[in-house]
């Protein structure tokens, strides 16, 4: 035990680096491809929310058209609305 508390108390020494810090950073190159693929999310994610609500509101309006149908069928006195072929 007491050779482990001596092991982890001796400093370890710091390799030094052998290559120059500025040649491997991404530099301008780097931040213009990671822009454009933050625009290129961004539109991605718009694109989607749009396709989304358009989904959404489209059966809304789905349902509301069925819900009017089924009340003007039960008022005519006709069979239920929902007994008949399926609509596609």
């Amino acid at each position: 035990m007491i050779q482990a508390i001596l092991a982890a108390a001796t400093a370890t020494p710091t390799p030094t680096p052998t290559v120059d810090p500025n040649l491997v950073t991404p530099g301008p190159v780097g931040f213009v491809i990671v822009a454009v693929l933050v625009v290129f999310a961004a539109l991605l994610i718009w694109d989607m929310q749009r396709r989304i609500r358009r989904v959404r509101y489209r059966e809304e309006v789905r349902a509301e058209l069925d819900a009017e149908e089924a009340a003007a069928a039960s008022a005519d006195g006709e069979p239920d609305a929902g007994e008949g072929p399926a609509k596609g």
